[in-house]
């Protein structure tokens, strides 16, 4: 356990965390020497599992050439190879990727594209963002202001910018009784009709989504057609569509992109985590062609930085990330590996009294759990169920990813699950099996 006069100033000031001493494949290890399955990739970071020796490889022979160069000096080739493959893979239209440290800095940096886009075509009147309740897009001020989870925004809200929100794509509990998924969809998109029109097309600057709902919300995927409806509905208007995959991009889902699965093709996304895979701090927007030839023809720059942009050693270490991936046939098989997931949940949970939704893609899998299900009746809050979980996973040596509030930032609770994507059978019989009993033994500790 960490020393009670730790210096750092960690997330939960009155929760001892155990050390992390090691790591390879799925496993952690802490100082103890007891191992830990990481079914969540930490925060659905660790797609390529820990100690990729190949990843590493990489890593160190960039840091022999050159480990750092600030970009307002210097591109380097490993950058420019990044953005390259990234812009080769990326949907139709994108030409161009900005690199930043993490899914925060690319969110934040998306919304100043996007205004900056504006700007320069002369439309400067757009000022308003609309993006959706429950969703997750990061914690600087920008990204925290297009969020929609109460509990997060509530104590910062005086900061934020002024940020419209609709309803997420929640079909577990927003489809009515009788109404079709198609239909729920198109709801939900008249809904953003009726926003857009409350502020004027010409004065929106852009709609904001996960394309498969995150961190907040427990893996919410979109119903068929409602992608879809929304980017008619902003090119009608002349609105920019970004799409956040930080979490659920990179092959998560069992495509590189998951609004691949939708269709669907933004104007700007955002993307992070897999990216990299935890090797190093790393995040990319990809941007159309369109948006990036106004600013060639105006200012001829875009108005934002970091001081680590482009990082050498993250970029290497992406790069040999991304080529993996590709070469080992890792999306055909997080595919497999999320049937085989979904297999399993619905087996230990689809008639638990207790589990009211099994929702997710790939290895992107999330439980909600309920008081009841016939009535869909959230637990108290208070008994802060999600955390009696994860720590009961971690007494068996299971890291997942549970979230409270998953209703309204309040209520509700889920667990999330995103696996590295080198995990065997036998690793999700092991995941799905521990996951069951640490329910069961939380359960058991609010009767």
């Amino acid at each position: 356990m960490n020393a009670p006069d730790t210096r750092i100033l960690h997330r939960q000031i009155h929760h001892r965390l155990p050390v992390a001493a090691h790591a390879s494949g799925v496993t952690i290890t802490d100082t103890a020497g007891r191992d830990y399955i990481d079914a969540s990739g930490g925060a659905a970071v660790s797609c390529l599992g820990h100690g990729h020796p190949e990843v590493i490889a990489a890593m160190h022979a960039q840091i022999d050439r050159v480990a750092y160069a600030h970009t307002s000096f210097f591109t380097t080739d490993v950058a420019e190879e990044l953005a390259a493959e990234l812009v080769r893979t990326a949907p139709e239209g994108m030409t161009h990727a900005y690199f930043v440290s993490g899914g925060s800095e690319a969110v934040e940096a998306a919304l100043k594209m996007a205004r900056q886009f504006f700007v320069e075509i002369g439309q400067p009147q757009r000022r308003h963002f609309i993006a959706r309740q429950q969703s997750y897009h990061g914690n600087t001020l920008g990204a925290l202001a297009v969020g929609g989870n109460e509990w997060r925004r509530r104590q910062f809200a005086p900061l934020l910018i002024p940020v419209t929100h609709v309803s997420a794509c929640y079909e577990y509990r927003g489809r009515a009784d009788g109404e079709t998924a198609e239909a729920y969809g198109q709801r939900l998109v008249q809904e953003l009709a009726g926003a857009i029109d409350r502020l004027g097309g010409e004065n929106v600057i852009a709609f904001v989504a996960e394309t498969v709902g995150g961190a907040t919300s427990g893996a919410l995927t979109p119903v068929p057609g409602y992608l879809k409806g929304v980017r008619d509905l902003c090119s009608r208007h002349g609105i920019l569509l970004i799409l956040d995959e930080v979490m659920c991009g990179m092959g998560r889902t069992g495509t590189l992109h998951a609004c691949e699965q939708e269709g669907v093709v933004p104007d700007l996304i955002t993307i992070a985590k897999g990216l990299g895979g935890g090797y190093q701090p790393i995040g990319a927007v990809l941007a159309q062609g369109r948006i990036v030839d106004a600013f060639a023809k105006g200012s001829g720059l875009f108005q934002h930085g970091h001081t680590y942009l482009g990082h050498p050693v993250a970029c290497a270490a992406a790069l040999a990330v991304q080529r993996i991936i590709h070469r080992d046939g890792l999306l055909t098989e997080v595919q497999r590996l999320g049937y085989g997931l979904r297999e399993r949940l619905q087996a230990a949970f689809g008639a638990h009294d207790h589990v009211g939704d099994i929702r997710g893609r790939g290895l992107f899998q999330a439980i909600e759990l309920v008081q009841d299900r016939a009535s869909k009746n959230p637990f108290d809050p208070a008994l802060k169920l999600h955390a009696r979980i994860k720590a009961q996973c971690m007494e068996r040596g299971l890291m997942v990813y549970p979230m409270g509030g998953t209703i309204d930032g309040a209520r509700g609770d889920h667990v999330l699950l995103a696996p590295p994507f080198i995990a065997t059978d036998a690793d999700l019989d092991a995941i799905v099996g521990r996951l069951a009993d640490a329910v069961q033994a939380a359960l058991a500790s609010v009767r």
